[in-house]
């Protein structure tokens, strides 16, 4: 059996994509999240693939996991930290707790996941895809927390390429808001959706298998040459303007 890829967030909109993904492909896959049911849903999509229950702010329990997960012959292939939050709130609304929450679930998650995983990830050159947001690298009002963690996610994502080149290639996917259950709330309203779709020179909202697509060629031997990157994906919204 090939070397498999973790996959946290395993049975949110991203990672249950990518799982599928990635299974159709042949590439054994072990999904880790919160919700048992959810996840042996999407596990039974993913061949059966094996899962483990984790809430990634147990620093403990998280290390634990994927280390146990990583006792592999052949080590692991690829980790994809698809776990993330939106946190939309005016400065002077937002605590001291939601910064450091925010952090702890997108950043200090996504760093002692690739910890734990480092050995077997080393031994299998394999790659590592974390995800961040346009809102880290546009201002965006209401943006403050999440735009925090996830521009550490942006600077952690390098910091690990280099770390661990030149066994482990890491890369960072920052999409703009898409059709998910995470962005359910912004989505759910049919009028605010179309109009924040408008804002996109390819004018729709991203879909799970977007990301999932390009979280599977990062992960992949034809991205061999890719590391230390953030990549836009987001119809073009950070870098054009089509209107104006």
């Amino acid at each position: 059996m090939s070397a498999p890829v973790l996959i946290l967030g395993g049975s949110g909109g991203v990672g249950s994509a990518l799982a599928r993904a990635l299974s159709s492909r042949g590439t054994p896959v072990h999904l880790f999240g919160r919700d048992r049911e959810r996840l042996e849903a999407v596990a039974a999509q993913a061949k059966d693939a094996p899962f483990s229950v984790v809430d990634v702010t147990d620093t403990e329990a998280l290390q634990e996991a994927v280390g146990a997960a990583s006792q592999e012959d052949d080590g692991v292939a690829g980790l994809a930290y698809c776990v993330g939050s939106i946190v939309l709130k005016p400065l002077k609304r937002a605590t001291s707790e939601d910064y450091l929450t925010a952090f702890r679930l997108n950043a200090l998650g996504a760093a002692l996941a690739v910890q734990a995983a480092e050995p077997a990830l080393r031994k299998a050159r394999g790659s590592v895809v974390l995800f961040s947001t346009i809102a880290a690298g546009s201002g965006f009002t209401n943006h403050s927390v999440i735009a925090a963690a996830k521009g550490a996610v942006e600077s952690l994502s390098r910091s690990l390429a280099a770390d661990l080149a030149p066994d482990v290639r890491v890369n960072c996917i920052a999409p703009s808001l898409m059709q998910t259950p995470m962005g359910e709330p912004l989505t759910r309203n049919e009028t605010v959706a179309e109009s924040i779709a408008k804002l996109h020179p390819v004018p729709r909202l991203g879909e799970a298998q977007d990301a999932a697509s390009l979280a599977a060629f990062l992960l992949g031997p034809d991205a061999g040459w890719i590391t230390g990157q953030v990549l836009p994906m987001d119809g073009g919204r950070s870098t054009l303007r089509v209107k104006g």
